[in-house]
């Protein structure tokens, strides 16, 4: 396999794991609207605010997927690394 072919597969990978993002992002979003609503129409806006369990449990786990959808790659990225070490070796 070339190495054109690798980074092509790669920008793929990277834009597969993005669109899933946005669209988890979205369904997120909808779904914790959809709770808050029921929240407000059945106990009213003065009762324990329980839609910030599902919230803060999901966010962190969206929040988990951006990272690794937006910045996973360049962290972990062994082409950068080679980078940095031949930079080093070079002085």
């Amino acid at each position: 396999m070339d190495t054109q072919q690798q980074r092509d597969e790669a920008l793929w990978k990277m834009a597969k794991k993005r669109a899933a993002f946005k669209q988890t992002c979205t369904i997120y979003f909808f779904v914790n609207a959809f709770l808050v609503g029921i929240w407000f129409f059945s106990t009213g806006i003065f009762s324990y605010f329980w839609p910030k369990w599902p919230m803060l449990g999901w966010g962190f786990g969206l929040a988990i997927q951006y990272f690794d959808a937006y910045h996973g790659n360049a962290i972990f990225s062994a082409e950068d690394e080679y980078i940095k070490l031949k930079n080093e070796n070079s002085h």
